[in-house]
């Protein structure tokens, strides 16, 4: 990892208005400089956990307004800008889960997270952005590549990238909004 990166950052909130929570929870005995609790609460989130220079877990549960994200309220979006797919030199991904049992959610096409293999698959805009649609209900046939079923309520969603480069390391690149969206009697646009 660069000198520069601060790999103690447990939490920072980057790019507002996003909500997005990115930091490290794990390292080795040298990371957690005599602080027992976080290595406690790194034990119980997962033992041999990655340090941030093999893997990020940005993850949020609110839009851009700061909002519980909930399937039952509202469509939501990403929206990554043409070339500004995550920076990773292996891959990255972005999987939802239920608000309250923590645990993936049932959909209707057995979908539970889009990542970087997938976008080949994808539909990217008319001035090359690239759109993930988080909502319970089918975003239209073409746009279903990009679909992240969500369910009647809360979730939250996790992004991994594994391998950041430094851009995303040290805080350069940060992922895009969680944008709600407009919906009126099954109809959506932004």
């Amino acid at each position: 990892m660069p000198s520069s990166v601060s790999n103690k950052t447990v939490s920072r909130e980057i790019g507002a208005p996003a909500t997005w929570n990115v930091g490290s929870f794990f390292g080795d005995r040298d990371f957690y400089k005599g602080d027992w609790v976080m290595r406690a609460g790194a034990a119980k989130g997962g033992l041999l956990g990655n340090d941030a220079a093999e893997a990020m877990y940005p993850y949020t549960r609110t839009d851009e307004a700061g909002e519980t994200l909930d399937g039952s309220k509202h469509n939501y979006t990403i929206t990554f800008p043409k070339d500004q797919l995550p920076p990773v030199k292996a891959f990255w991904s972005v999987t939802m889960y239920d608000g309250k049992s923590q645990l993936l959610i049932k959909n209707p096409i057995d979908r539970y997270l889009l990542n970087s293999p997938m976008v080949p698959q994808m539909k990217t805009n008319a001035d090359g952005s690239l759109t993930l649609y988080i909502q319970k209900d089918s975003p239209g046939k073409d746009k279903e590549p990009n679909w992240l079923p969500a369910p009647k309520g809360p979730f939250n969603l996790t992004m991994r990238l594994y391998a950041p480069k430094s851009d995303a390391l040290i805080g350069k690149w940060n992922p895009p909004p969680v944008t709600k969206t407009e919906t009126f009697m099954g109809i959506t646009g932004q």
